[in-house]
């Protein structure tokens, strides 16, 4: 059992205060935010529309405000991270039979132990009380989509069949920045043994067009010839 799931069974007066506290509209700066410039944050490739991309944006403006962008980036990803690798955080986060205090309570102490805290701590608590944890990781997608723009970076995804070498991991990179007016590329690489062609590229939230696309043919060349 993971130790953050005893707290439960645990009676947490201060997780029961800070969810009283959040529904009345006490409970931190961040629900408060108003959200301005809508049009161009949905060209930003964040939907306002929905619960995700208001609550993301709000953190982003705060996050602005405080001078914090860079270190809430980061404990959102190691959130993500820890995500990804516990199944009972994410039935945590995804179930709908624990109640807010007992959320609030179990994720008080996974944050403590990954020593995770400032904004982006108070963000996740918040979420919980407010009954959104559900919505969580894709508010922490379209934060981090946010935060990248601010910084100029273009998102791209890359899907190939075998692990990329160093160097043709590079020549994507350049390709791909080329492609965007020698914009810094996030590039994530993932291999999947079943895909047909050698690699597939999504630059943002398009797949690439064919001005990229014979800068990649010659990647995939050059991957066959290393065998």
């Amino acid at each position: 059992m993971q130790p953050w799931l005893r707290t439960l069974t645990s009676p947490s007066p201060d997780a029961l205060a800070f969810v009283t506290a959040a529904r009345s509209g006490v409970a931190g700066s961040i629900q408060a935010t108003p959200i301005r410039e809508q049009k161009q944050v949905t060209q930003d490739g964040v939907d306002l529309s929905g619960v995700a991309g208001r609550y993301a944006y709000a953190l982003y403006e705060l996050a602005s405000e405080q001078r914090a962008t860079e270190e809430t980036s980061r404990s959102l990803a190691a959130f993500q991270r820890l995500l990804g690798d516990s199944a009972d955080l994410r039935r945590l986060v995804e179930s709908p039979v624990f109640t807010a205090v007992e959320q609030v309570r179990a994720l008080d102490a996974v944050l403590k132990s990954a020593e995770i805290g400032g904004l982006a701590a108070n963000f996740i608590r918040l979420i919980a009380a407010k009954r959104r944890l559900f919505a969580l990781p894709d508010m922490i997608s379209a934060y981090q989509r946010l935060d990248e723009k601010a910084k100029g970076l273009v998102r791209a995804e890359a899907i190939v069949a075998t692990p990329l070498r160093p160097e043709h991991e590079s020549a994507l990179r350049q390709a791909l920045s080329a492609a965007t007016g020698g914009k810094t590329i996030n590039l994530n690489v993932k291999t999947d043994a079943s895909i047909v062609g050698g690699i597939i590229v999504k630059l943002g939230s398009r797949m690439v067009d064919a001005s990229v696309k014979t800068k990649l043919n010659s990647i995939r060349t050059r991957m066959k010839e290393v065998g």
